[in-house]
């Protein structure tokens, strides 16, 4: 079975680098995956898209995602500028970075304060909170597609030293403060 994850976010938060971790995650635990981003040339702060696919066979389709199965929202203002949840499935799955439920939909959402994490762990660079590796633990505890262990040491083999560790500290503290909403 494949399961389909679109990723929305902001110019510099993370959203393509958390799509190829994910992937990374997956190929550890003996899937089959593939990752990529959708934008333009954007700057930092614009609204970014990247795509990532999970399978137990070989992945043939090559395309952007129309009906994914999870959504992961990395800024909470996009949800005033993206519909996100356009084409999610009717038992998908959306896992917001948010206190609370950002909007009324008729899937499982999932909640955790991505962005508070990422100040408390100092991953912010240029102003900018880094959420990328806090939505991925939060996207693990909400569907258990991976686990938090793979996607902990895709982590560690992208990020070296206290980034590294900051950033696995991230995954971690989301799995564990992440909730339905």
């Amino acid at each position: 079975m494949m399961i389909e994850i679109r990723f929305h976010g902001r110019g510099g938060q993370g959203a393509v680098t958390a799509a190829n971790l994910l992937v990374d995650a997956a190929i550890l635990e003996g899937k089959y995956a593939q990752a990529f981003p959708h934008f333009g040339a954007e700057r930092r702060g614009a609204p970014v898209v990247a795509f990532a696919r999970i399978s137990d066979k070989p992945i043939q389709v090559h395309s952007q995602i129309t009906n994914p199965d999870i959504v992961v929202v990395l800024d909470p203002k996009i949800f005033e500028l993206v519909n996100v949840v356009e084409g999610l499935k009717n038992n998908g799955i959306l896992v917001a970075n948010s206190r609370d439920k950002p909007i009324e939909v008729n899937v499982k959402t999932y909640c955790v304060n991505a962005t508070k994490i990422a100040k408390d762990l100092n991953l912010v660079i240029s102003g900018w909170p880094v959420v990328n590796t806090t939505m991925l633990g939060a996207l693990v505890k909400a569907s258990e597609i991976v686990s938090l262990d793979s996607i902990i040491e895709a982590i560690k083999r992208s990020f070296s030293g206290k980034l590294g560790e900051a950033n696995a500290e991230a995954a971690r503290r989301a799995y564990m403060e992440t909730r339905e909403c």
